[in-house]
């Protein structure tokens, strides 16, 4: 399979894992909008991408939380209790991409 392809479809199922619970509790239309469109890209990026001197396991979870961290200051601005659940997600999700990636290519 083309790891485009691959990647997107990593990236459909991340982003639905990630959003519904948030569409369970009735958030916001535009922040479940957002966290699909993060999952989505970041997979495509997290499956294509190899980090030199970073073990395969690791990648997912570390590119996800680095380019989770505008976001986590962007909403710790207003509120900072929601921070610790969104970096989790990140951290978590991130490193199942890697993993499902790593396994799948």
């Amino acid at each position: 399979m083309d790891a485009l392809l691959l990647s997107a479809i990593i990236g459909l199922v991340a982003g639905a894992v990630d959003v519904t619970p948030m569409i369970i509790r009735k958030l916001p239309r535009h922040s479940t909008i957002a966290a699909f469109l993060y999952f989505f890209f970041i997979s495509i990026i997290i499956v294509n991408i190899d980090l030199p001197h970073v073990p395969w396991w690791l990648e997912g979870g570390l590119i996800s939380f680095a380019l989770m961290l505008p976001i986590l200051i962007h909403v710790g601005a207003t509120d900072r209790k929601p921070l610790p659940v969104i970096a989790a997600n990140s951290v978590v999700i991130g490193t199942l991409v890697g993993i499902a990636g790593h396994f799948l290519k």
